[in-house]
Formats: C-alpha cells, sequence, structure tokens
C-alpha cells in the first residue's frame, strides 16, 4: 500500500487500455425506438429494487454485477445548508450532518467508495480549520480476506490544490486498471488529483458492479435510521455518468442511461429529489436535491 492516495499533484495518464468516448456498440440487443436505449448482447441487467442500508440520507445509482471495471462522471458540486440545531459535541464546530459525493464498486465481494467528502482544510500556516469548509478526495476500501488486505480510509491531502467547493465542476472516475488496482481522478475548476490504490478483489477480467452517490452522511449513525434534520444538500448536477466496461479485450465507455442501474432513494423517496428530462435519461444526467426535513 505504498501508493495509496499519493500526496502529490501527478499529471494526467494515458489510459493503458483502450477507451473510445463513442464506442461503437456491437452485438447490441434490445434497442427501444422511442428511448434510443441500448444494450449488449447478453449486457445483465440491474436489480429492480435493492435494500436501503440505514444511517444516512442518500440516492446511489448501482449497475448490474456484469463485466463492468469502473465508472465516470461529471458532476457540479450542490450547494450546503446545514441544520445548526445539529452541532457534533465531540468537534466543536462541525456538524452531525456531511455531505459527500462519491462513485464506487464491488468486485469478489470487496466494497469500495471513492470521491469527495465535505472536509477540514489546513491552511497556508498550517492550521487546521475547526469545521469542515471544502470538498476533498477520499477512498475507502473494506478488507479482503483471501489475501489478508485489510479495510483502509484515507482522504487526500490537506492543501489547496485538493480542495473543491459547492457549485464547482468536476468530472470523476475510478477504474481497475490492472489486477488488484484501481485507478481514482477527480479534476476540474483547475485543480487535478490522481492516484491508484491496491483493492486485491479488483479484476480486469472480473464481474463487478459500479455505482455513484449523493448523501447526507451522518457522524456515529452507521447501521442506525437516519436521524431527523433540516440539513439540505441541494442542486448536484450529474451532466453525464458513463460505465467501463470490457468488451472483447478492450476497455470502452457506455452510458449508464436509466435502464442501466437500480434506482435507490434512501431511507425514503420523500426525501430525494430527482429532476431529468429523457435525454438525460439517455446519457446518466440529473439533477439531485436531499432534504431531511421533508415531512
Amino acid at each position: 500500500m505504498k501508493n495509496l492516495l499519493l500526496g502529490m499533484m501527478l499529471p494526467s495518464v494515458l489510459a493503458v487500455y483502450v477507451v473510445s468516448q463513442q464506442p461503437k456498440l456491437i452485438e447490441i440487443e434490445n434497442v427501444i425506438p422511442k428511448d434510443g436505449i441500448t444494450f449488449f448482447k447478453n449486457e445483465v441487467r440491474p436489480e429492480k429494487n435493492m435494500p436501503c442500508f440505514n444511517g444516512a440520507y442518500y440516492r446511489k445509482a448501482v449497475s448490474s454485477k456484469d463485466v463492468w471495471v469502473g465508472i465516470s462522471g461529471t458532476v457540479l458540486l450542490p450547494k450546503i445548508t446545514f441544520d445548526p440545531s445539529r452541532k457534533n459535541d465531540q468537534n466543536p464546530g462541525q456538524f452531525l450532518d456531511n455531505p459527500s459525493v462519491y462513485m464506487g464498486g464491488s468486485m469478489n465481494g470487496q466494497e469500495t467508495d471513492v470521491g469527495m467528502t465535505w472536509a477540514v482544510v489546513k491552511d497556508e500556516k498550517g492550521n487546521i480549520s475547526a469545521e469542515r469548509k471544502a470538498f476533498r478526495p477520499f477512498f475507502r476500501r473494506a478488507s479482503y480476506p483471501q489475501t489478508g488486505q485489510k479495510d483502509r480510509w484515507q482522504d487526500a491531502p490537506a492543501s489547496k490544490e485538493y480542495y473543491w467547493y459547492p457549485g464547482e465542476e468536476i468530472k470523476m472516475s475510478v477504474r481497475v486498471v490492472s489486477d488488484g488496482k484501481l485507478r481514482f481522478t477527480v479534476e476540474g475548476a483547475g485543480k487535478h488529483f490522481e492516484a491508484d490504490f491496491e483493492s486485491d478483489g479488483y479484476k480486469m477480467n472480473g464481474i463487478g458492479e459500479f455505482k455513484r452517490v449523493n448523501a447526507i452522511d451522518q457522524v456515529r449513525n452507521e447501521g442506525k435510521a437516519a436521524q431527523p434534520t433540516k440539513t439540505r444538500v441541494e442542486n448536484a448536477v450529474w451532466k453525464e455518468t458513463n460505465l467501463f466496461r470490457m468488451q472483447n479485450g478492450k476497455v470502452i465507455q457506455v452510458p449508464l442511461h436509466k435502464d442501466r442501474f437500480t434506482d435507490m432513494r434512501c431511507p425514503d423517496p420523500k426525501f430525494i429529489k430527482i429532476t431529468a428530462n429523457k435525454k438525460q435519461q439517455k446519457i446518466g444526467a440529473e439533477t439531485i436535491s436531499i432534504n431531511g426535513n421533508v415531512q
């Protein structure tokens, strides 16, 4: 794990595997003329429904379990309004609600969450803020008992070149680049972060699922019922979302259209507002607002 989330700016790296931005879809079946929705021959379809995991308010779009090897998307980071009554008694200046916008996946039983979380910052004098002030990249990997790999959480370095703010547009991706290795990239607003990290369960020719998530996470509440809150995280605008797929020995990119994912709105759809027209639904685009105070 020597290279886990390296704390330095890395130049853009050309993918080792061929990724076509506009892939020619071969062996397609089930073309729906009115919507223009397409699938590969023998492509596994997503589950109609999946159970929610307690402890947060979130909107998750999760793919089927198939020959997917990653996910990417472009998103405008949301506006945040905290519930002033939900202060964190263990960290003055912070709240018990914490916004995040992230991706991740599961392969061979190993879960990963990779993306942006609302975090503390360090100023030029080295002082760490009492409150959370910016989105910073983070990585979470579950353990992989088959190889003895341990679970791990880590943030990108607390440095201004890795801070992003509400209203800024970023492009984010996570992709298997070799057996046991994932590459995470986030860039936008003149900033760039990229790192490779080890996740032994992920294979180039494996079967996995990938997701994108918008959430209000809640401190010390994992596995419990979501706590009532007036916190709002509004107008996160996904402009596109794509899946990476291993097809005929090459990695190609295809849209995460409305029929390629399970639509999860937890703990109850009433807290999640989503708007998307038919054109946006074809390319994995939508606007998401989460409000914990909807009655």
